[in-house]
């Protein structure tokens, strides 16, 4: 019998296949993209120095959004790109987290851009 590989695993394959090629800086941190069922997660992270800068989740108070939806995919890329802005982060390498840039993970990209994230 053929049994199939569980999404997971392979999901970790590929980010580390992507993480092998890209990493942030200290001037230009990695927008990091974590998708569970329930929520969703964003980070900037420098690796040079191993530091998360600035984080933002569906589980903060600031985002009003369902946990598993577009819509709050949208309110987690606008409040972690307003964060970043806070602390003088304009420009960061995205890191879509071995996930399809597609859906949540898409929304979360294009709001934390047009909230002034540029990547």
């Amino acid at each position: 019998m053929i049994t199939k590989p569980d999404k997971n695993s392979t999901r970790k394959k590929r980010h580390t296949r992507v993480r092998a090629k890209l990493s942030g800086t200290a001037t230009r941190p990695r927008l990091n993209v974590f998708r569970s069922n329930q929520h969703i997660y964003a980070q900037v992270i420098d690796d040079s120095n191993s530091v998360t800068i600035v984080s933002a989740s569906t589980l903060d108070k600031g985002v009003e959004a369902n946990g598993s939806n577009v819509e709050s995919a949208k309110a987690v890329g606008e409040l972690v790109a307003k964060r970043a802005i806070e602390k003088g982060i304009k420009s960061v390498v995205f890191d879509r987290g071995g996930y399809l840039y597609h859906g949540r993970v898409k929304a979360l990209a294009d709001a934390a851009r047009e909230a002034g994230l540029e990547f």
